[in-house]
Order: structure tokens, then C-alpha cells, then sequence
């Protein structure tokens, strides 16, 4: 594009961002602008001079943007209290606290170490997070900007130090560092363009113009003696809307969007711009968009807290029941006098056993039982799951196969939270464009005057020839279509030798082929990009659409080459000539495309003169604006969409008028006096001005251009469905582009019943205006329940003969099934069908649909989009999947996890999602596990010595059992194991059901894990006990005291609880072998060095291994017996599982195991062993055909 310096140009007729504004003054201004200086409106900022008395005494924040979870001050407070919100924190808070109390049974360090370690490792990790958080905080804050400081200089100053008023100088490609109101910029019409992709996604640029008044003011010495106020709204989180007036020399002059520059916008295609700042740091609308992402939490974590709730309970129980047999045989021990246990001198006693005061003792007693039986409580369960999470991420974000070359894009898993929820999804709600296609338009197909050109293949026709079994007719077509194309152009596939080289001229109704160009290359706001080095020409443009349009004019010889302000530059192909003729058109008004108005249009001015206003659109607002006398072709370009949309392309309506003079005037007057108004209702005034004149059109055609399915969408899909997982798509295409895509990536097939729920039938939709809304409201509410009864006697129906029903719905019909009385009806419905495509669906219905099946199923939701529309969506599922693609990362960065296309997902779901899911699962189990056999085993002993308050264990040996000698291992379960390869993941996909339906961490499993938890520690403490008692234990003869019973005890329990873990350990690592192996081994190193401590220090535990438990061959034998006997019925149970009753997972490990997973048939015997028939895909297509084929054949 032509940059620089131009010739000034009039500004009293430009298009719809033009700033032809007269001065206002006096009651024009208060008229103009009611809103200001109301509540809401009551912001002043003085340009050019921030340091005066009446800016000072406004108090604005600064731009230091902070975006930190704590400070340096609210760390520890803040910290410490995220911490101790969980109630097993709390807990061990509050036996730390008491462990400084007579009432402890342990001395107070070894209480509040374990707590200690536990809170600085999760507070270590927030700390840690959060200061990559301040470092990016730190570099935002410290870049730099031109900074105006007097006399008209400008100096380079940091972002930070920015204040309300300052006028800044920002150059090209530098991001605009607060809310800055445009001044003027390097073009003479005070233009410049922006990317707003941080703020919306949108990755098109933006066009900006300054008000006319200040336009001049393009150089660093003009701003010496500026002086400015503008008075405007107040902070809001509004991105689209600004109300304001600016006071230059006593005239007023309107404030619009149009002249708003906001924070982290970036400036592109303009040298410079200057521009005043009004909102800094968290005042700007950027920052005042910055929530916090919903909380969510996994099902398998929510589930843990009711498991540490009942282990509270059972806590709570034990203690009781110890706590009352203590007072009722401590009452007892002193009876008229006579000591029942004389040796414990009841006589003489502390109030902790005084047997005259024994419900004193036995409260007392429960507050000691409380604390003791804590280690019932894992209390480096919820640290230990955030480190594995972590790390967990860390094989997803570094995983190949999710790497996309192309776009430099690895997955990023942008939460830890969810890893083991990616293993449990039942329904995944879909994006389309964008999602499964590329958002990357291909020009293939017009139809002009009557005639349908264009001779490419789109997929969705190929997919369609299938069905109908035309491949051989597909192929032929295909290769002919690469003949003709001899260059391969980006965003232009269109074969059709009719119209190529000037062709089109000899084609009839050529005029009409040529105004059709025309539009194509006039018609739109795309910026050209002129290469020096090649001279080729590129465009920027507002959407892949409008790109297609630009190149696919250029490619039929209309060439759009330059732009200014007021005019288009086109290289066309005279017909007269036979060569190309370049062309300005004078651009007078654009009217944008908005989502409400469906349609943009340009008016312009001819090289003759002639006023011409050139319109595209969507056919649903473009058919009803034409001329009587512009309907001349109207049938058979109906005819013609209608058959681009089966095809899965997307259509749009080209049309033109001419223009007289008086009818201009009259118009630029309304629009100009609807865009000075500084109200609220502004952009509804515009549309109202827009709408009077885009009528009365002539029909030119229809353009359509094609959306590409992803690589691997297909595949993907099938192998999700294989894997037992329902997909529904929402998307805003038309009905029939939906169902043909749907039919090109195998979620539709031929033979499915489909249920369409369309506002279009039994004549709902063509009531008219014959009655009134709510009538018409009432009709097609009562038309969508009338729908979805017969589509549930079809699904009833289908369940006697397993037939597959696909549902189909349009978005106005939508509406009516989220509301209260139909929803639960609608949702059945639609749960009950292999398919679900919603059309014509908005951001809300997205949403609303997500939040409708994650509620009322119950079942973990996925959510995948790329765009900023799709973000409702994504926060709402369980789930949210961005797509790093074209449209932005609004997507990215509302979602929880992030990867570049969706063929992606399957590997995302069936590898990592399973093994992150059966790796937490069984970490937790194993926790639990463990936990149980040592609290049971201090239970036991209790009871042993009539519920005293002895503890079994030294004091150390309580701290070290969870933080010390069974932490890695776990930790290491939860990060490396594998119960099949990712090739057998892939392989077997209904693997993925065992997650579905939580099978390996079922109530059934918890309470299995739990009932050999306990049944250890029996076997432990009674072999133990019953083998060590009254028996010589060393070779003077010796027999075991406290001392070395404790030792033996924790010894049994350490070796058993790893070699559980070595048991339930499916894929060995060296990490594992060095954990499991290196933590026994640390155990009696541990004995060995803290034994040989001071008395003082080791206590109970001095030399007891040393000079007692390793001389001795009989604590060897105990160790072995005991820990065989223990783990033999696990053994046991796992081997009879697996050999007769095994899970999905295991049947994979024998099949491996006797080299039968390469055997194609018997791996395709073990696939069939499905939960449920497989409905959607590739897979089920050949099985459907292959089905009809057998029907049909003789027997």
C-alpha cells in the first residue's frame, strides 16, 4: 500500500469512518452529547498538561499495570490463607497447635514439620507462578514510548510513567501502551490502521481516523503549545463503545470509537500516530476486561474430598470409641479403694488417667486419639497431586505428535487442574468453522446473470459422491480440474475455462459478469501490500472471506492494487481493448458489515461520474432488497446457493444501483448527522440511515467460496466416536452447509435418520407480519415442542431396531428448546442421538447448550473453538480446548488447554487424557492405600494397650512415613506409568471408556483399596505382634520391648506399602525402580543414622537397629513373612482378575503379552468387544454399507 505522505483530500465526503463533523458549540453540544457530565460520564482530561492544578487534584491511577496474584506484603497472609481454606490443612494446623499441649502423644517438631514442608512446597509453587506472572508484569511495564516533554520534544519514556493527559508518539508496529484518543498520524487524513487480535482475536486490522480538527497536527514541534480537554465516560469494560467531546479553541467537537486506541492494540501499515492518553493501567478497557477464568475442578479431585470427609469421619469414630473404652477401664482402676491395675499407680496419677475424674480423662483422651489417628489423613495428598499435575503438563506441552509444524504451534496445557478430566469426556461441543475447517477460504464456485461457473471439487461433493458410490466420476473430475490449474494461489481454486483469460466476455449478459468484478474488487475494506523485491501485490483483509474475494477478482483480471482515503485504485480488463485499463474509483461511504445487518456496501464515484452503490450480503437479508426490476436472474441464483450450501460452501449475494445525485446528498447528510451523534443509540441511528438506502438492488449473482475440513478431521472424529465419545457441533452456518460438512468429516452418513427441527416448518415461518410478535412467538415455540415430541417417538422407536439417529436444528428454533419448559425434553432428544448439529447458533446458545448438557447429564463436557465467539462456550464446559489459529487467541487464552488443529485432540484425549486419568486415579488410591495401613496399625496398638495414648511409632518415624519414605514413589506413579502404549492406546480406542465410566476410581475400587488397606495392617500388626511376643529376640535371650516392636512394625509397614507399589506398577522406568527400591533402602539408612544419634535427639529409637533389630536373623524373618503374607491375597486377586475377569486394560497387556496385538483379526475381534455400538465416523459408515451390502446379497 501506498504509505507516506499524500495529497490533502476533502474530508466532506468519505466513508462511514469519516469525520466530516462540524464544530459544536454551546446548546449543539449539550444536545449532542446529553450523556456527558452525568454519573457514568464525569472523566476530564486536560491534553498536553497533566501537571496542572486541576489534573492533580483529579487523582487518576497510574499505568503500572500489576496482574500478580500477591505482593510482597500479601504474600504470606494471602498464601497462607489459599493454604489453610482446605480442610486437611486446617487439620493439621490445628494438631500442630495442640501438639504444644500436654494432650499431644508426640513431641511438637514432629508434628509441625510434616505441615511445614507440606504448605512452603504448594506455597513454593504459587510463589514461583506467580513470579513468572511479575516478570512479564516487569517487561510490559518497562517498555517504552515516545513521551511528549515540552517545546515539542519527545523523549523515550516507560510505560509506566505514563499519566492521564500525557500526548504520546507511537510508531509502527509498537503496541499503544494505555487508551489513547488519535490526534492525527503519518497519513494526511489523520488514518492509521490496527491489530486488536490480544483484545478480541480478530486477527483483521482495524481502520482508525482522528477528528479533523487536530489532523494537522502531525509533527513532534506542532505540539509545543496544544491545549486540549476532553471530557468523556468514565472506565468501563466496554470495548466497543466510547462517548466523549474534545475542546479545541472553545469549539467542541464529538468523540467517537472511531478515534479510540486502546491498550495492546498494536499499530500496523502506518508510520506513526500521536495521540493523548485518558485511561491508564486498571483503568483501561483492556485491563477492565481482565477477569479471573471460572474455577473448575475435576470430578476425580471433588471426588477425593468426600473420600478425606469420610476418613474424617472414621477418624472422628475411632476416636470416640477409643475415647469411651479409656474412661470406662480407667473408672475402673480404682474401686473401693483397690487398684484393679495396681502397676499404673491410679492412686497417685495425673488428671490424663485419674480414674476419680475418668470422663475428664476420656475427653482429654479423644483430644490425644484425634491427633494420633491424623495419619489416617494423607497429608501429602493434594501437594503431591499438584507437583504430578505439573509435570504431567509438561509431557503434554513437550509431546511431537501434537506439534504443528506449519504454524510453529505446540499444545499448551494452560491449566494443571484438568489433566485427569481430559480421560473422562462423554460429550464434546464443537466449533466449525475455524474448528474443524480451516478458516481458510478457497474462491471455487459463482453463479453471474443466471449462470452457475466454477468446476472444483469441494470435499463435502466428494464426500457426497461417496454415498452415492460416484467415486470413479470424482476421480475424473479431479484430474481434469488439475489440468486446467496450472498455479497453485492462496485463497483461489476456481476452474472454469468459460471465464479465465478474459473469456467471460464472450460469455452472455458480459456486462453483467463485468459489474459482478467490480464489486468483488471494489466492495470491501482490504488493505493491498505491495512486495518491492517481487511486485506482487497481498492483502490484508478483515476476514478470510473478504481476502478469497479480493484475489479471486485480481486472478479474473480485476486487480484492486492501491487504496487512499477517499479512493480505489483497479487494474481491470477492458472488453473494448482487450487489455488491462487502470481505473480510480472515488470512495464516498462505507457502510461496515456488522453481525445485525448481514450485509456491507461502498458507495463510490466512476471515472464518468456516475454515483454507484455496490452491496454483498447473506441471501436471508439480500433477496428481500431488490428492485422489481433487479430480479431478472433471482431464480436461478437461488437455485444455484441452494446447491453451493449442499456442496458445504459459503454464500453470498453481490448486487448494485445507481445512484442520483439528490438522493446521495440526502443521504450523507442523515448518515453524517447519525455519526456526529453522541449517544448511546448511535450505531442503531446509523443502521436506520444505511437500511432506507441499501434498497432497491439489482441482482448481480452469488459468490462461494470454500472452507477446507482440517487434516485428520475425519479420522479424528471416528476414532472418537470409537472410543465411545458424542459429538455435537455448533455452529452460525446455514442448515445445509452444516449437514454437508457434516457428511464430509463422517458425523453424518447415508441411511441415518435425521431429525431437523427448523422455525421454517409447517408454514411458522411464512406467518409474515399477518399477526404479532407475540402470537408469532407463541406459534413457533408451540411449532419446536411439536418437533421434539415426534423426534422422541422416532428415538424411541429406534432403540427396538438400533437404527442411528442424527438431530438438526436451527438456531430461532433453538431459542425456544433452551427455554425452562422444553429444555429437559430437547436435551433428552438430543442425548439420545448419535449426532447433533445446531445451526445458526450465537456465542449465548453456544454456551447455553454447553452449560444444558454439563448440568443435566452429569458427564464431563469438552469444549473446542478458535474464536472469540466460541469463549462462552469454553469457559462453560468442563473443558475448554482453544485452537491457535487465524482467528486470534481469544480462544487461547479462555481455554484450558490450547493445541493448533483438531485432528489433535485424539491423540490429546486417548493417550494423554487415559493415562493422565488412570496415573491420578491410582496415585490417589495408592495414597489412600497406605494411609489406612498406617493408621490402622497406630489403631491396633492402641487398642493393644487399652486405648493409653501410646503411640507405636517414634516421633520421627510419623514424620518421615509420609514426606520421607512413600512419597516418591507415588509421586512417580502418578508422572510415568502406563497400562498400554500410545500406539495401543490409539489402536483400541474403547480403552478410553474405562475413563467414561470412572471404573479406576469407582466406589467400588476406593472401598477395594480401602479393604486392603486395613486387611494389611491386621496381617502386619498381629503377625507382628503375635511372632515377636514372649519370644527370645536376641541372642542373650532378650525378649522384643516397645522399642523394638515399633521399629519392626514400621519397617513391615514401609516394605509393604512399596512392594504394593511394585506390584500395582504397570510400566517400569528406572525412575521407579531407583524410587521404590531407593525408599527402602533410605529406611535403614534412616535407622542406622538417626539410631546412632544423641539420646536427647533419637529418643526411643538409639541404637535400637543397630545393636538390636539387624544382629538379629529373627527381625529379618519376621520382615520377610509378614511382608509376603500381606501382599499374597493382593497377588492372588490380581492374578484370578486377570485371568478370568479381566478389565479392557489388562485384556490389551495379555494381548501383548502373547504377541498377539500385530494379529489384525484378532485385534479386530478384540475392537468389536465395544459397550456400545459405534454410530458416527468412518468406521461406522463401512460398517453401515457393508451391512446393506450383505442385506441385498443372496444368501
Amino acid at each position: 500500500m501506498a504509505r507516506g505522505k499524500k495529497k490533502q483530500h476533502d474530508f466532506s465526503r468519505i466513508h462511514a469512518f469519516s469525520s466530516a463533523k462540524l464544530p459544536l458549540t454551546g446548546s449543539e453540544s449539550e444536545q449532542s452529547s446529553p450523556l456527558i457530565g452525568e454519573p457514568g460520564f464525569s472523566r476530564i482530561v486536560y491534553c498536553n498538561d497533566p501537571e496542572c492544578l486541576e489534573a492533580g487534584l483529579l487523582k487518576y491511577c497510574n499505568n503500572y499495570v500489576r496482574t500478580t496474584k500477591y505482593t510482597l506484603v500479601t504474600f504470606l497472609p494471602k498464601a497462607l490463607f489459599e493454604q489453610f481454606r482446605r480442610v486437611a490443612n486446617l487439620y493439621f494446623l490445628l494438631c500442630a497447635l495442640l501438639a504444644f499441649t500436654p494432650v499431644s502423644p508426640y513431641s511438637a517438631i514432629s508434628s509441625v514439620f510434616p505441615l511445614v514442608f507440606v504448605v512452603a512446597i504448594a506455597m513454593g509453587k504459587e510463589s514461583v507462578e506467580d513470579w513468572r506472572r511479575r516478570k512479564q508484569d516487569i517487561e510490559i511495564n518497562n517498555r517504552k514510548v515516545k513521551l511528549h516533554r515540552g517545546d515539542g520534544i519527545f523523549e523515550l519514556t516507560k510505560w509506566m510513567d505514563l499519566r492521564v493527559g500525557d500526548i504520546v508518539k507511537v510508531e509502527k508496529e509498537e503496541y499503544f501502551p494505555a487508551d489513547l484518543i488519535l490526534l492525527s498520524s503519518s497519513y494526511d487524513e489523520a488514518i492509521c490502521y490496527v491489530e486488536t487480535t490480544n483484545l478480541d482475536g480478530e486477527t483483521n486490522l482495524k481502520l482508525k481516523q482522528a477528528l479533523e480538527a487536530t489532523s494537522l497536527l502531525n509533527e513532534d514541534s506542532m505540539f509545543s503549545d496544544f491545549k486540549a480537554i476532553i471530557r468523556c465516560e468514565d472506565p468501563n469494560a466496554n470495548l466497543y463503545t466510547f462517548i466523549g467531546t474534545l475542546q479545541l479553541e472553545e469549539q467542541k467537537q464529538p468523540l467517537s470509537p472511531q478515534q479510540l486506541l486502546l491498550r495492546d492494540s498494536k499499530l500496523k501499515n502506518t508510520d506513526f500516530i500521536y495521540g493523548v492518553v485518558i485511561f491508564t493501567g486498571h483503568d483501561t478497557k483492556v485491563m477492565q476486561n481482565s477477569v479471573d477464568p471460572p474455577s473448575k475442578r475435576s470430578k476425580i479431585e471433588r471426588r477425593t474430598d468426600k473420600i478425606v470427609y469420610f476418613l474424617f469421619f472414621l477418624l472422628v469414630l475411632m476416636s470416640v470409641i477409643g475415647s469411651i473404652y479409656f474412661g470406662i477401664v480407667t473408672s475402673m482402676d480404682l474401686e473401693d479403694d483397690t487398684m484393679t491395675r495396681w502397676y499404673l499407680r491410679p492412686d497417685i496419677t495425673t488428671i490424663y488417667y485419674d480414674p476419680r475424674r475418668a470422663a475428664i480423662a476420656a475427653i482429654l483422651h479423644f483430644l490425644t486419639a484425634i491427633m494420633l489417628y491424623g495419619y489416617l489423613i494423607p497429608i501429602s495428598l493434594y501437594v503431591s497431586i499438584e507437583i504430578v499435575k505439573v509435570l504431567q503438563c509438561v509431557f503434554i506441552n513437550n509431546d511431537i505428535h501434537m506439534y504443528y509444524e506449519e504454524g510453529d504451534k505446540p499444545a499448551r496445557a494452560r491449566t494443571s487442574n484438568l489433566n485427569e478430566e481430559l480421560g473422562q469426556v462423554d460429550t464434546i461441543l464443537s466449533d466449525k468453522t475455524g474448528t474443524l475447517t480451516c478458516n481458510s477460504m478457497e474462491f471455487i464456485k459463482c453463479s453471474v446473470a443466471g449462470n452457475a461457473y466454477g468446476r472444483g471439487i469441494t470435499e463435502v461433493e466428494k464426500a457426497m459422491a461417496r454415498r452415492k458410490g460416484d467415486e470413479v466420476e470424482v476421480e475424473e473430475e479431479e484430474s481434469q480440474s488439475a489440468d486446467l490449474m496450472q498455479t497453485s494461489v492462496k485463497g483461489y481454486n476456481f476452474v472454469d475455462e468459460k471465464i479465465v483469460d478474459g473469456n467471460w466476455v464472450r460469455e452472455p449478459n458480459a456486462d453483467v459478469i463485468q459489474r459482478f468484478f467490480q464489486v468483488l474488487a471494489i466492495c470491501h475494506t482490504a488493505i493491498p501490500e505491495l512486495d518491492e523485491e517481487t511486485g506482487s501485490v497481498s492483502y490484508e483483509a478483515e476476514s478470510p472471506d473478504e481476502a478469497a474475494f479480493v484475489i479471486a477478482a485480481r486472478e479474473l483480471g480485476f486487480e484492486f492494487y492501491e487504496r487512499t482515503q477517499t479512493s480505489i485504485c483497479v487494474r481491470e480488463f477492458d472488453p473494448l481493448s482487450g487489455s488491462k485499463v487502470e481505473r480510480v474509483y472515488r470512495l464516498l461511504n462505507i457502510i461496515e458489515f456488522s453481525s445485525s445487518r448481514k450485509r456491507m456496501s461502498v458507495v463510490v464515484r466512476n471515472e464518468e461520474g456516475e454515483l454507484l452503490l455496490l452491496c454483498k450480503g447473506a441471501d436471508s437479508v439480500m433477496f428481500e432488497r431488490l428492485a422489481k426490476t433487479g430480479r431478472e436472474f433471482e431464480e436461478e441464483t437461488k437455485k444455484h446457493v441452494n446447491e453451493y450450501a449442499e456442496a458445504g460452501l459459503r454464500t453470498l449475494i453481490l448486487a448494485y444501483r445507481d445512484v442520483d445525485e439528490d438522493e446521495y446528498t440526502k443521504f450523507n447528510e442523515a448518515f453524517t448527522e447519525a455519526k456526529n451523534s453522541v449517544s448511546a443509540d448511535r450505531e442503531q441511528m446509523m443502521e436506520e440511515v444505511a437500511d432506507k438506502f441499501e434498497r432497491n438492488l439489482i441482482l448481480l449473482g452469488a459468490t462461494a467460496v470454500e472452507d477446507k475440513l482440517q487434516h485428520g478431521v475425519p479420522e479424528c472424529i471416528d476414532k472418537l466416536s470409537q472410543a465411545g465419545i458424542k459429538l455435537w457441533v455448533l455452529t452460525g452456518d446455514k442448515m445445509e452447509t452444516a449437514i454437508n460438512i457434516g457428511y464430509a468429516c463422517s458425523l453424518l452418513r447415508e441411511g441415518m435418520r435425521q431429525i431437523v427441527i427448523n422455525s421454517e416448518l409447517n408454514g411458522t415461518g411464512t406467518m409474515g407480519k399477518a399477526i404479532d410478535k407475540s402470537a408469532m412467538d407463541e406459534a413457533l415455540k408451540a411449532s419446536v415442542r411439536q418437533q421434539i415430541s415426534k423426534g422422541k417417538e422416532l428415538l424411541d422407536a429406534s432403540h427396538e431396531t438400533c437404527e442411528a439417529l442424527a438431530l438438526i436444528i436451527d438456531g430461532k428454533s433453538l431459542t425456544y428448546a433452551l427455554e425452562d419448559d422444553a429444555k429437559d425434553m430437547f436435551l433428552e432428544l438430543a442425548i439420545g442421538c448419535a449426532s447433533v448439529i445446531c445451526c445458526r447458533s450465537s456465542p449465548k446458545q453456544k454456551a447455553l447448550v454447553t452449560r444444558l448438557v454439563k448440568l443435566k447429564t452429569g458427564t464431563t463436557t469438552l469444549a473446542i473453538g478458535d474464536g472469540a465467539n466460541d469463549v462462552g462456550m469454553l469457559q462453560e464446559a468442563d473443558i475448554g480446548v482453544g485452537i491457535s489459529g487465524p482467528e486470534g487467541m481469544q480462544a487461547v487464552m479462555s481455554s484450558d488447554i490450547a493445541i493448533a488443529q483438531f485432528r489433535f485432540l485424539e491423540r490429546l484425549l486417548l493417550v494423554h487424557g487415559h493415562w493422565c486419568y488412570r496415573r491420578i486415579a491410582s496415585m490417589i488410591c495408592y495414597f489412600f492405600y497406605k494411609n489406612i495401613v498406617f493408621g490402622f496399625s497406630l489403631f491396633y496398638y492402641e487398642a493393644y494397650a487399652s486405648f493409653s495414648g501410646q503411640v507405636a511409632y517414634n516421633d520421627w518415624y510419623l514424620t518421615f512415613f509420609n514426606v520421607g519414605f512413600t512419597a516418591l514413589p507415588a509421586i512417580a506413579l502418578g508422572v510415568f506409568d502406563q497400562d498400554v502404549s500410545s500406539q495401543l492406546c490409539l489402536k483400541f480406542p474403547r480403552l478410553y471408556q474405562e475413563g467414561v465410566q470412572n471404573v479406576l476410581f469407582s466406589w467400588r475400587r476406593i472401598l477395594g483399596w480401602s479393604f486392603n488397606g486395613v486387611l494389611s495392617a491386621t496381617t502386619i500388626f498381629f503377625f507382628c505382634v503375635r511372632a515377636t511376643d514372649c519370644q527370645a529376640f536376641r541372642r542373650g535371650g532378650e525378649v522384643v520391648g516397645f522399642e523394638i516392636l515399633g521399629t519392626t512394625l514400621y519397617t513391615c509397614v514401609i516394605v509393604v506399602v512399596n512392594a504394593q507399589m511394585a506390584l500395582s506398577v504397570s510400566y517400569f522406568t528406572y525412575i521407579q525402580h531407583l524410587f521404590i527400591l531407593g525408599s527402602i533402602a533410605a529406611l535403614y539408612i534412616f535407622l542406622v543414622v538417626y539410631g546412632a544419634m544423641d539420646p536427647y535427639i533419637s529418643t526411643t529409637a538409639y541404637q535400637v537397629f543397630v545393636e538390636a533389630c539387624a544382629p538379629a536373623a529373627f527381625f529379618w524373618l519376621v520382615t520377610l513373612f509378614v511382608v509376603v503374607s500381606t501382599l499374597l491375597p493382593y497377588f492372588t486377586y490380581s492374578a484370578i482378575q486377570m485371568q478370568f475377569f479381566p478389565l479392557f486394560h489388562q485384556t490389551i497387556q495379555l494381548l501383548r503379552a502373547n504377541g498377539q496385538s500385530d494379529d489384525p483379526e484378532y485385534c479386530h475381534l478384540m475392537r468389536q468387544r465395544s459397550l456400545t455400538p459405534t454410530t458416527v465416523g468412518c468406521t461406522a459408515r463401512l460398517e453401515a454399507k457393508n451391512g446393506s451390502f450383505r442385506e441385498k446379497s443372496p444368501e
